[in-house]
């Protein structure tokens, strides 16, 4: 572009997902954790990492936006580095990733399905810590399956998250 022009704003969309199951056999040690926040005396999910559902299906829809992969590709369940990590760094991490490329982060809106726990006495904490990590609003929203499918019987969490990033 010439002198004086202005370079349009790039807007971009990303859409992340994630799913876990429960354990059957509880870890000891191991807690379950969604939005950063823990719930003690809920079943536990399985995963390499602290398997956050949420901040997973958060990263996700970052990376996407921004045009930079997955989250295996950048922490893959194979590397120990990132066992029993906490998934409210790797997003912070990510935020930064996003950052150092140029990109802001808009904000984004995750739908969370499951039976239990229950979420909304966690939403505000959920919000903030993934606020805080993404450096933008990050709105959570539980839904239950009604009873149908895997989520529906309880057998694990899915997540679904869109986020807006922009550059310029």
């Amino acid at each position: 572009m010439g002198a004086g022009t202005v370079e349009p704003m790039i807007v971009r969309v990303g859409q992340g997902f994630d799913i876990h199951r429960f354990e059957e056999t509880p870890t000891p040690g191991r807690v379950l954790v969604l939005g950063g926040q823990r719930f003690p005396d809920e079943r536990t999910l399985v995963g390499h990492s602290d398997a956050d559902v949420i901040a997973h299906a958060v990263i996700d829809a970052l990376l996407g936006a921004a045009g930079l992969g997955d989250i295996g590709q950048h922490f893959p369940d194979t590397d120990p580095k990132w066992k029993d990590a906490g998934s409210i760094e790797i997003l912070r991490l990510v935020a930064k990733m996003l950052v150092d490329g140029g990109w802001n982060v808009g904000n984004v809106d995750c739908s969370v399905v499951c039976e239990r726990p229950q979420l909304a006495p966690a939403r505000d904490a959920m919000q903030a810590n993934l606020s805080g990590a993404a450096g933008a609003p990050v709105t959570v929203k539980g839904r239950r399956a009604e009873g149908l499918g895997a989520i529906g019987r309880s057998e694990g969490i899915a997540c679904f998250a869109s986020a807006v990033v922009t550059r310029g």
